[in-house]
């Protein structure tokens, strides 16, 4: 084996192993968020709940979409000579998906709150008065 062959084989392993994490953490993070974003959608929208199913699978496309692109982004590795390099670049690749991840969860948790605020002030408005006469 000649020493330009060992990084490219060290390079493969990472884009594999990062491709296979990268897919099952996404999709396992997308179920998730799914099946128990359901419940606060349709506290949310309690009025409609076809609006609340319709939202939440929206969010997992938008989710999809911008965690595979992110993670294909991410995907280019420099050379790893060693196992030890092809291992921290590896960490590194998945600890800056896991990151991002995180952020936009937080994001979107965050548009959820103000979502909920902006309904549960129009809703808890008492209604007008009309005039005694």
């Amino acid at each position: 084996m000649t020493s330009s062959s060992l990084p490219v084989g060290h390079t493969v392993w990472i884009y594999a192993a990062y491709g296979a994490i990268s897919v099952i953490l996404t999709i396992w993070l997308a179920r998730t968020l799914f099946r128990n974003g359901a419940v606060f959608l349709e506290d949310v929208f309690a009025g409609d709940p076809r609006i609340a199913h319709a939202l939440n699978h929206l969010l997992v496309v938008g989710f999809y979409l911008l965690n595979f692109g992110y993670a294909c982004l991410l995907l280019r590795a420099p050379a790893a000579a060693t196992t030890v390099q092809a291992v921290e670049i590896l960490a590194r690749k998945l600890g800056l998906l896991l990151m991002s991840l995180g952020v936009i969860h937080f994001a979107n948790l965050y548009l959820f709150h103000r979502i909920r605020r902006r309904l549960g002030t129009r809703v808890a408005a008492p209604a007008p008065l009309s005039p005694a006469l």
